[in-house]
């Protein structure tokens, strides 16, 4: 039966004459270069297939390597940085914490429970293939606008999706980011976050060492689904994607915690040589990437894969992205403690190869080698593209416009109003409440702070985790946008009293064969790398999602940050809401005429234009450090920076929080009151402190040059603004909290 199967695929003849390679996404200029890596001949099915997928700009970079390159990836705590699984940092004491981002974006525009929830599986195995326990999950998800019926649809699925699937494994979704575009309509973004601890002398690597030594499959048995998934990431949605239905992958969480715990189990055994993930291109690339980072060969028998359907042909076998599967490399002789722990667990583990010393992939079924390709062909020899970039017309335009010609707000307190109950603004509770955050019962600030915090049991200390990236300031000016989500990611981290300590990101953008959006991944990449040299936070891994475009075009350029700090003593954990009544609100840094991207551009006036807030790296670490240093030393009992909505925001969204109201008086001579209320401006901190803390909090900002100024009082059951004197904002916490809890239900119902 199996032979009758494989006798229908193309020839090789016919691959070449009818460029069935093409459709599969390799140019002639790439199939070329195959057959003279095969040695000259043409390759078969199974062949192509496979470098179809290594090839794929999912797996294989080609066109980002050379901007990935700018990223600094080293650092003083930096164990284990880009190329494996996921990065690790070191946290003291013999522990770290291990963490990446990855995204699936394309897989949830089609079927997004499924999508997301596979996301959620795929980010948990990166995790816990380097030997880390994952502790807390996190997303960043961009999705149109809440009107629309299709986003609706989305939004509700891939949130019930994340829900679904982190909740079964136990593991608690505590953090994360959502914003509601236009230009994310058709192709919404879902980018999923991981963070493990795990002790040094448990680190893994994926590499097949040792000649001889066996390899494993462990997990449920191979299916059709995900076939060719890599390659459906590395490409543009159109109409004909719904037809792709069966390129997304079905999850199984409950398999999932099993394979989990066993791994961990067969890590801790110490038996382990090599482990990774079944992720994008399922066998195919574990086994690869294995082979490829040992300098040595793989021989597969696909006659012992456990297969879920009949007759699968080694093609279909090779590129399933079947979820909740792994591979692994153990020393020959201890086959019986591997297999007594996953017999244990109940999950299929299933000797189906050995590590060769000929540095070929090599693929056997039915007694047949049916594919032979050199693993750095593989993995290495994939073309690398330096594609064009072009300075766009709309940037050169939005160039010339000035963000205060706008007329002045007639209501601020309307405004205020409308910016809190703005979809991107409001409170996320609707979706997080769907999350079990709790789980583990380690969290220790959940979602809705400036980051979330997860102790780490035993020991005094806590890490810190959020998501942060705002598309409209990278669409406005790349490079700066791409500071500041760095910067923000970072701010928001000290806010919570911890220490920055890397990075892991998620570059979300248009194709890279449109000039105009290469030209904003450059931008964007350098901003980021010049942020995270400034700020000290190392780039240790993540993950490239090219081709998210619409009928209308590009999606806004995204590249989510995802950072992670550490809390030295849980004493510091810090969070926004103001704490009592008396206490002293100060604002940190200068207020600028600043509407370009804010929300009150968009909410107001309908429009996303000009030039985002600038930022100045060295004021923005000076800033950190004086929050920083003033939280350890025990002055402040609440900090919160400001970022969508800008200080009016950011006031109520400290009063809601800490279900308290409070007067102030900004102070900025020559800006009109909605700009001061509103402008995005950079670098700035909300802290609110006991009144007999002050003159040494403004002593500290002295030391770092930070600009300090007393802004108000907390107390009372109103939130009351005055912009250099004169009344501005003044409404009940009760209808601001109302109108910020309602601003997505209202839109879901």
């Amino acid at each position: 039966m199996a032979k009758a199967v494989i006798a229908k695929e193309p020839t090789p003849e016919q691959i070449a004459e009818e460029r069935i390679y093409a459709t599969m996404g390799v140019s002639d200029s790439e199939y070329e270069i195959i057959c003279n890596l095969l040695g000259g001949r043409k390759p078969n099915y199974t062949e192509i297939g496979v470098f179809s997928v290594m090839w794929s700009e999912h797996c294989a970079y080609k066109n980002s390597k050379p901007l990935l390159r700018r990223f600094p990836t080293t650092g003083e705590r930096v164990l284990v940085g880009p190329g494996e699984g996921a990065g690790i940092v070191d946290i003291g004491d013999g522990q770290a914490v291990c963490f990446k981002i990855e995204s699936h974006n394309h897989p949830s525009a089609i079927e997004p429970f499924q999508g997301a929830a596979t996301g959620v599986g795929g980010i948990l195995r990166d995790i816990f293939s380097m030997g880390a326990r994952p502790v807390a999950l996190l997303n960043s998800l961009r999705f149109g606008q809440l009107s629309d019926d299709r986003v609706r649809y989305l939004f509700e699925h891939v949130v019930e999706g994340i829900a679904g699937y982190g909740n079964c494994m136990g593991i608690p979704t505590v953090g994360g980011e959502v914003m509601f575009d236009a230009s994310y309509e058709g192709n919404p973004l879902v980018n999923a976050m991981c963070v493990g601890l795990i002790d040094h002398k448990d680190i893994q690597s994926g590499v097949a060492k040792g000649i001889g030594n066996p390899v494993y499959y462990v997990g449920p048995p191979t299916g059709r689904d995900g076939i060719h998934g890599a390659t459906f990431a590395s490409e543009e949605l159109t109409e004909e994607s719904e037809a792709k239905r069966p390129a997304v992958q079905v999850g199984d969480p409950f398999m999932e915690k099993l394979v989990m715990e066993s791994c961990l189990e067969l890590i801790k055994s110490g038996i382990v040589i090599g482990i990774q993930d079944m992720g994008a291109a399922g066998l195919t690339c574990s086994s690869a990437e294995m082979a490829s980072k040992a300098g040595n060969g793989l021989e597969l028998n696909l006659d012992e894969v456990p297969q879920r359907e009949r007759g699968m042909t080694p093609y279909e076998m090779m590129l399933s992205e079947s979820q909740e599967r792994m591979l692994f490399v153990i020393e020959e002789g201890n086959e019986p403690i591997a297999m007594e722990i996953f017999n244990r667990w109940g999950v299929i583990c299933r000797k189906v190869g050995r590590v060769t010393d000929d540095g070929r992939l090599r693929l056997v079924f039915d007694g047949e080698v049916v594919a032979d390709m050199p693993v750095k062909g593989l993995v290495d020899d994939c073309p690398v593209y330096d594609k064009p970039a072009t300075e766009p017309v709309y940037y050169q335009a939005n160039a010339l416009v000035d963000t205060t010609s706008y007329p002045a707000a007639a209501d601020l307190n309307d405004a205020l109003l409308r910016v809190l109950g703005s979809p991107t603004v409001a409170s996320k509770e609707w979706v997080y409440s769907q999350y079990d955050h709790m789980v583990g019962t380690n969290t220790s600030v959940s979602p809705g702070s400036d980051a979330a915090v997860v102790l780490v049991r035993g020991t005094r200390k806590a890490l810190a985790m959020t998501t942060d990236c705002n598309g409209r300031y990278v669409y406005l000016d790349p490079n700066v946008g791409g500071k500041i989500a760095v910067a923000e990611a970072a701010r928001n981290i000290v806010c919570s009293g911890a220490e920055p300590l890397a990075i892991t990101d998620n570059l979300n953008f248009g194709s890279p064969e449109k000039p105009d959006n290469f030209w904003q991944m450059q931008q964007s990449v350098d901003g980021m790398a010049e942020a995270c040299s400034h700020l000290q936070t190392p780039v240790i891994g993540g993950n490239v999602s090219l081709y998210n475009e619409n009928a209308k075009g590009a999606i806004y350029p995204t590249p989510v940050v995802g950072m992670v700090g550490l809390v030295h003593d849980v004493d510091h954990i810090t969070t926004q809401g103001f704490k009592q009544e008396g206490d002293i609100v100060l604002l940190l840094g200068a207020t600028k005429a600043e509407l370009g991207g804010s929300e009150f551009q968009l909410v107001m006036h309908g429009v996303t234009e000009g030039r985002p807030p600038a930022i100045d790296l060295d004021v923005e670490s000076r800033l950190q450090r004086a929050v920083l240093e003033s939280i350890q030393q025990g002055y402040i009992q609440s900090a919160h920076d400001l970022s969508e909505g800008g200080l009016a925001a950011a006031y109520a969204e400290c009063c809601i929080s800490g279900r308290i109201g409070a007067t102030g008086d900004a102070m900025v001579e020559g800006l009109r009151a909605d700009i001061v209320l509103f402008s995005e401006s950079q670098s700035r901190v909300l802290l609110s402190l006991r009144p007999a803390h002050v003159e040494t909090v403004r002593a500290v900002c002295a030391k770092y040059e930070v600009p300090v100024q007393q802004l108000g009082v907390v107390g009372g059951e109103r939130i009351q603004l005055k912009v250099n004197g004169v009344s501005a904002i003044d409404v009940t916490r009760e209808e601001a909290e109302r109108t910020w809890k309602d601003g997505i239900p209202c839109l879901m119902r």
